[in-house]
C-alpha cells in the first residue's frame, strides 16, 4: 500500500457519512446512538441523505423479498469507496422471521456485509463499537467488500435473481419441497 493511499484512508475513517435503511426494529437503536449520551458524530459518522453521499450502509432489520430489490438498487447508487452493516439477526438469520417465505436470510448472499452487529436488536453500545471496528478496518484498508462486489458481481446477481426473478408461487415451491398436496 502506498503513502498516499494510507493517508486517504487514514481520512475516510475520519469522516463516514451514513444512510440508514430502516427495514425493523433496529431503527429504534439509532436516535440513542445520534443523541448526546452516545453521541456518534464525534466518531466522525454522520446521516446521510441520499446514497450518492454515503459511506456506509445500515440495514436495521429484516429483509423481505420487495425491500431487498430496493437495498439491491440503494447499494449500487453509492459511490466506492461503500461498507454495508446489517444490523442483529435478522440480517444474519432472518431473525424472529426466519421461516417466512418472504424473509431472506444471510444479507451477504445479496451484497458484500462488511461487519454484522450481532444482537436482537444491538445496543447503541453495540453499534458504536461496531462503527469504531469499521474506522479501523477502513484504515488499515481492510474494509474492501466493494471490491469484492465488483470481482464476484455474476455470483451476487444469480443470487439476486433467484429470488427476485421466481415466477412460480411460493406456495407450489413448498409443495414440491414438502411433497404435500
Amino acid at each position: 500500500m502506498s503513502e498516499w493511499t494510507e493517508i486517504v484512508d487514514y481520512f475516510r475513517g475520519r469522516s463516514m457519512w451514513m444512510l440508514h435503511y430502516c427495514t425493523g426494529c433496529g431503527a429504534i437503536e439509532l436516535p440513542p446512538t445520534m443523541t448526546s449520551r452516545w453521541d456518534m458524530e464525534r466518531f466522525g459518522i454522520t446521516p446521510m441523505a441520499t446514497p450518492r453521499q454515503a459511506d456506509i450502509l445500515l440495514i436495521t432489520g429484516y429483509l423481505a423479498i420487495k425491500t431487498l430489490k430496493r437495498v439491491v438498487y440503494t447499494y449500487e447508487q453509492m459511490q466506492a469507496p461503500k461498507w454495508v452493516l446489517g444490523f442483529g439477526s435478522c440480517t444474519i438469520n432472518g431473525g424472529i422471521y426466519w421461516d417466512s417465505y418472504n424473509v431472506i436470510e444471510r444479507l451477504d448472499k445479496y451484497i458484500p456485509v462488511d461487519i454484522y452487529i450481532a444482537g436482537c436488536m444491538p445496543r447503541p453500545e453495540a453499534i458504536l463499537d461496531a462503527f469504531v471496528k469499521l474506522k479501523e478496518m477502513v484504515q488499515k484498508g481492510e474494509a474492501k467488500g466493494y471490491e469484492k462486489y465488483v470481482k464476484n458481481y455474476e455470483w451476487y446477481k444469480a443470487n439476486q435473481d433467484k429470488v427476485l426473478k421466481r415466477t412460480s408461487p411460493v406456495l407450489k415451491e413448498i409443495e414440491k419441497v414438502t411433497k404435500i398436496g
